[in-house]
């Protein structure tokens, strides 16, 4: 028996081995917009029926990398990018119609971007300049994470992505938890985009550290063979660099250049390596992802020899194809609303914004508008979403990041109007927010204007239920004025107006709508003239009255806005002085193809009686008789109207907003009782002719105002006006 073992021992041997099929990990590369080179890698991969056993990613490369290990097909992902508005992604904000109508008050009066946080460790400032809300949301909708969460280590490939750790330069391997939260961070740009927060680290680009992370695919499969595909971009030449800007990029380019170096050193015989020439694409160019994923393609197709060697029989990829899809996933009904535990904020107030009704299908698009409602309120680094399934039951989680430097704000903005009527007029602006003083949201705002227009705000705003949708607000200001006396057309005086109020009202706020108010308001008016050719009045008044003001605005931006109107209504009865003000606004604006439509119209009128002169209706200025000077026109019972063409002749570059436009306007106004000397009554007419676009510094201006019967006026605006 020992000898017939031997034999068929030695039998055994002496068989042809069973070749085992080689390990084939696919690393794909950082490099920005560049990195949509990698889904057309991933085509001519699939047509040559290449099998991968494992994919690793950086920055955009994890994108691509997560999003194939998910399920994507390379034509389901050019489909996602197609859909994406890369401008809009980079503009953290919602819609300006969506934020709430106290969020919409400070973003008039104050740049965006200008908070600075107070906390313990001094002045914080925001640690990016995109926060990346957007972009977090298109990455659930990618891999469809309102079907469930997406986790790395379920997925049918073994995947990893990279990031690194800003505190201590380590290299962070993504090999389990959320998909997506791994190709945020990834994906987070020092000082473009702000750092993720994860078990304690603080994750950005993993470019830094390992943009083809080669060794990381070896170790994730046992790889036997590596496809790596590098779209990183290319240093700059000496004679390109000279703004901050762009020596901070050239330092990220020659660390990320350094490593790649490395990884590609560790390539061996048995690799292949696939660099696209990708010419002119920029990282930021994510809306030339189709020329990209060409490029990609092209690129591959030239290492078809290689690659043709690790081709497996259609049978064989057919069983490979069927392992990687996850089986389909339906559409999920919601169960429970939850949101996660916040340091400051009410969960009513989070859950305000939220439509989604349990017992029902999750309406994923709703729910990220929503979302986004509430990133607009201002008082958090990152919400997001996840659906957790427990016990048989789905629940809909809503994860709320508060600002980790406290509740303390502080905010600036400025304002230069200089106009060839009445001169140069600039302002500075800082306030100070102390919000949720309590658990209902009560909030301290102070406000100080240094310049040609000086004033002082105090206000409490203290909601009355933990929604906030009714509140109290006692509230003190002060303002003066430069208003110019003009005979004839001819400025001949400047009379000084100081206006104090305080206030007392209870409102409602309107959903995104806006708000209404009613309340006891109590005047100081003290007014003055400097020497003249002939005598003006002084005054000094106390009075008070009822004050109502309802306020709407449903406008997609504040400034150059391309669809929405606005509302703004008051009324104010003082019985000391015997008279009662109405004022009404109205604007509006639509979209015509590149033409962006406008119309505004204003009534003010005393319904009893004159208009004192103190509250009386100032027209003059850009967009308000724009061929007059600013408030060269006083009196009563005014009506206004202009309306407005502007051709959308450019775009600010990504990540911020708006348009560029070239306008013209037709405005006409009727003043029933004039206050000034020499001016007629009945119409007038103006019209303007201007180019405007936003600018990281506000909206900026240059306009040239004209009436008919020959007046002019020259603008140039800039800043929070």
């Amino acid at each position: 028996m020992k000898k017939l073992g031997l034999v068929f021992l030695c039998g055994l041997m002496a068989l042809p081995a069973v070749a085992q099929p080689e390990r084939i990990a696919l690393v794909l590369g950082g490099g920005g917009a560049r990195g949509a080179a990698h889904i057309g890698v991933i085509e001519v991969l699939e047509q040559e029926r290449i099998p991968i056993d494992c994919v690793v990613g950086t920055s955009m490369g994890g994108l691509v990398a997560g999003s194939y290990a998910a399920g994507l097909s390379p034509a389901m992902m050019r489909a996602k990018l197609a859909e994406a508005d890369w401008t809009d992604m980079f503009l953290d904000l919602a819609d300006y119609s969506q934020l709430s109508y106290r969020q919409k008050r400070i973003s008039r009066r104050y740049l965006t971007g200008a908070q600075v946080g107070l906390s313990e460790r001094g002045l914080q400032i925001q640690p990016g300049v995109v926060a990346g809300e957007k972009i977090k949301l298109f990455f659930n909708q990618l891999v469809d994470e309102d079907l469930g969460e997406r986790s790395i280590e379920e997925l049918p490939i073994p995947l990893a992505i990279v990031a690194t750790d800003i505190g201590n330069g380590e290299r962070v391997v993504f090999r389990e938890g959320s998909l997506t939260q791994a190709m945020r961070a990834s994906m987070s740009v020092p000082g473009l985009m702000a750092p993720v927060e994860y078990q304690g680290r603080k994750l950005v680009d993993g470019g830094l550290v390992d943009n083809l992370p080669v060794q990381v695919a070896r170790d994730l499969c046992q790889a036997d063979r590596v496809i790596a595909v590098n779209v990183g971009s290319p240093l700059k030449a000496p004679e390109e660099i000279g703004s901050l800007l762009s020596v901070s990029a050239q330092m990220i380019g020659i660390l990320t250049k350094q490593n790649v170096e490395r990884s590609l050193s560790s390539l061996t015989g048995a690799d292949i390596y696939i660099a696209p020439e990708l010419g002119d694409i920029k990282a930021t160019d994510f809306a030339r992802y189709e020329a990209a994923a060409e490029t990609g393609n092209r690129a591959t197709h030239q290492q078809l020899a290689q690659l043709r060697k690790l081709a497996v029989s259609p049978e064989a990829y057919a069983r490979w194809q069927a392992t990687r899809h996850s089986p389909a996933r339906e559409p999920v009904i919601i169960d429970e609303i939850r949101i996660a535990p916040t340091k400051r904020a009410h969960p009513d107030y989070v859950a305000r914004h939220i439509r989604q009704q349990p017992n029902q299908l999750l309406d994923r698009a709703a729910l990220e508008q929503d979302l986004l409602r509430t990133y607009g309120d201002g008082f958090y680094s990152n919400v997001d979403y996840r659906v957790v399934r427990e016990a048989e039951q789905n629940t809909l989680e809503i994860l709320v990041r508060e600002k980790d430097w406290g509740a303390d704000y502080l905010t600036f903005g400025f304002t230069i109007d200089n106009e060839y009527r009445r001169g140069a007029n600039f302002n500075f602006r800082g306030a100070y927010r102390n919000t949720w003083i309590n658990r209902y949201g009560g909030e301290f705002f102070a406000a100080l204007d240094v310049g040609g227009t000086p004033s002082l705000e105090l206000n409490f705003y203290q909601p009355l239920v933990p929604s906030q949708r009714f509140f109290v607000e006692p509230l003190y200001a002060r303002r003066r004025d430069a208003i110019g006396i003009y005979v004839n057309g001819n400025e001949v005086a400047e009379y000084t107006l100081d206006t104090s109020y305080y206030e007392l009202s209870v409102g409602k706020n309107l959903g995104v709508f806006g708000k209404s108010t009613f309340g006891w308001r109590d005047y100081h008016m003290r007014g003055s003239a400097d020497i003249s050719a002939f005598e003006i009045p002084n005054i000094d008044e106390e009075y008070g009255g009822l004050i109502f003001e309802l306020n709407l605005d449903r406008r997609n931006r504040l400034y150059f806005p391309s669809h929405g109107w606005r509302a703004d209504v008051s009324f104010f009865d003082s019985q000391e002085q015997g008279y009662k003000k109405l004022s009404v606004d109205l604007g509006g604006v639509y979209k015509l193809n590149d033409v962006v439509l406008g119309a505004r119209a204003a009534h003010i009128t005393a319904l009893n009686s004159e208009l004192p002169v103190y509250d009386a209706v100032m027209l003059g200025g850009f967009l308000n008789m724009s061929g007059y000077a600013r408030n060269q026109l006083l009196g009563d019972d005014a009506f206004y109207a202009h309306l407005r063409a502007e051709q959308i002749i450019g775009r600010m570059p990504l990540g911020l907003n708006g348009d560029m436009r070239l306008g013209l306007g037709f405005e006409a106004a009727r003043l029933e009782q004039v206050y000034i000397l020499g001016a007629e009554q009945g119409w007038l007419d103006s019209a303007v002719i201007y180019l405007g676009g936003e600018t990281p510094l506000g909206p900026l201006y240059l306009g040239y105002g004209f009436t008919f019967s020959g007046d002019y006026n020259l603008y140039l605006q800039l800043g929070a006006l």
